[in-house]
């Protein structure tokens, strides 16, 4: 699991070579806290297919206004330096995967 910050963000996502699941959060977000292990479970499962990363909406505000992130948790998969899909709340394991095998076959 990456942390993103505006610094990294470019090379991080927008030039991966791997399509990029990116988690929009913040650490005063309660579906955010429940979200979190259930991503880095899913980060463990897609490893070598998807990376994944997440971004602390309070502490990089640039990216997070950049991609119009207004409620969170909002999750963004990146392909080929652009946005490929878009999820926001918390569906739960299942709509995560829903939203990654989705992504990976249109990547």
């Amino acid at each position: 699991m990456i942390d993103l910050t505006d610094a990294n963000f470019e090379t991080e996502v927008l030039k991966s070579d791997l399509p990029v699941f990116v988690d929009f959060y913040a650490s005063w977000c309660g579906p955010c806290q429940m979200a979190a292990p259930v991503i880095e479970e899913l980060a463990k499962e897609y490893e070598g297919k998807i990376k994944f990363a997440k971004l602390n909406i309070d502490q990089s505000r640039e990216s997070a206004a950049k991609f119009q992130v207004v409620s969170i948790p909002t999750v963004v998969i990146f392909s080929k330096g652009k946005e490929i899909k878009r999820l926001v709340g918390y569906p739960g394991k299942a709509g995560y995967k829903e939203l990654i095998d989705s992504s990976c076959r249109e990547s």
